[in-house]
């Protein structure tokens, strides 16, 4: 069973309120799955969600890193930030040890496709970002799909 909800996020603001109401609802061992193209806002709103969590510094794009961890306190909840894009196959997800960084935290993952998914996952809320019309700066549209631990929490 799941469910699916179509947000319109016409602008900054409502990005980082999106991520605000988001953080607001996450748990220790939700995944928020966030997909979309190159520039679709992925790491706007995964930014939103830890500064709503709590964490006041630079959150920097794990592009590179692939994986960036935040602790609780001073985050609400411990979370990994993840992006998968550089990786070539899903199995390279064991290679850089995965599951031991998500031991009780929460996982906010880009180009989840790139790991394998986790759409699989009960607690995954999968978020597609698409652009609201072919101009780039005329804001998002966040199409939500939740998992069963997801179900009557979404925002």
């Amino acid at each position: 069973m799941s469910e699916e909800r179509r947000y319109e996020l016409p602008d900054l603001a409502a990005m980082t309120r999106f991520g605000a109401a988001l953080a607001a609802l996450i748990r220790p061992g939700d995944v928020i799955a966030l997909e979309g193209g190159l520039g679709a806002g992925k790491t706007t709103l995964a930014r939103a969600m830890i500064a709503a969590l709590g964490y006041q510094g630079e959150v920097p794009s794990p592009t590179f890193t692939i994986v960036e961890t935040y602790d609780a306190p001073p985050l609400r909840v411990p979370v990994v930030h993840a992006d998968f894009y550089r990786l070539n196959d899903p199995s390279e997800v064991d290679e850089i040890g995965l599951d031991d960084y998500r031991e009780g935290a929460a996982l906010i993952a880009e180009w989840p496709d790139h790991a394998g998914g986790f759409s699989h996952e009960t607690a995954c809320l999968s978020i597609t970002l698409e652009n609201a019309s072919e101009t780039e700066d005329a804001g998002r549209i966040a199409i939500a799909r939740a998992g069963a631990d997801w179900l009557g929490r979404m925002p």
